[in-house]
């Protein structure tokens, strides 16, 4: 069985925020009964910040009240496939070395590829329309310093979804009155 990240902080919590047992505490993160209970005196780890496992995801809230109501159950870990479709897509990070080049990679896409609208580019550069309308109307600050290049070669984006990009913008039909 795998045992949780940082097990001592983890058995922290679990001491200080739940009735579980001493033994079920240390058969989940992999210690002695006595360093529970010594965790519990106050003994040891004193100075060791809890970790809550159901806000790092490595346990359920649901889990742990099974285990309350049984002394006999056991603690299981989840399983990241099981939760994967539950945990959102945070928004990617771009470093601020890369930041620099989001201009040159907005002017490339507009001069290479004028199907994608503006909330693709948006998506795909992670920028804002206002800096993607500037370089369009030749207005940008830094105009005369952008070079148009390739936002996969810049590391802005995947070739992948460069591709999924222009793929979709070929779908989608203009709607003219």
């Amino acid at each position: 069985m795998t045992r949780p990240l940082m097990p001592k902080a983890t058995a922290v919590w679990l001491v200080d925020n739940t009735t579980l047992s001493f033994n079920q505490i240390a058969d989940f993160c992999g210690m002695h009964v006595l360093e529970i209970q010594a965790i519990a005196d106050g003994d040891v780890a004193s100075h060791i910040m809890g970790l809550d496992p159901v806000a790092s995801g490595q346990l359920t809230q649901e889990e742990i009240k099974r285990c309350e109501k049984d002394s006999q159950a056991r603690l299981t870990l989840v399983n990241r496939d099981e939760i994967a479709h539950l945990m959102k897509k945070g928004v990617k990070y771009t470093p601020m070395a890369k930041r620099a080049d989001r201009p040159d990679a907005i002017a490339w896409l507009l001069k290479n590829h004028p199907e994608l609208d503006d909330m693709q580019i948006v998506k795909l550069i992670r920028t804002t329309r206002p800096t993607i309308e500037a370089i369009r109307n030749k207005t940008h600050k830094n105009m005369e310093e952008i070079q148009p290049r390739n936002p996969v070669t810049l590391g802005l984006c995947s070739q992948s979804e460069l591709e999924k990009a222009i793929a979709l913008a070929g779908k989608i039909i203009p709607v003219t009155q």
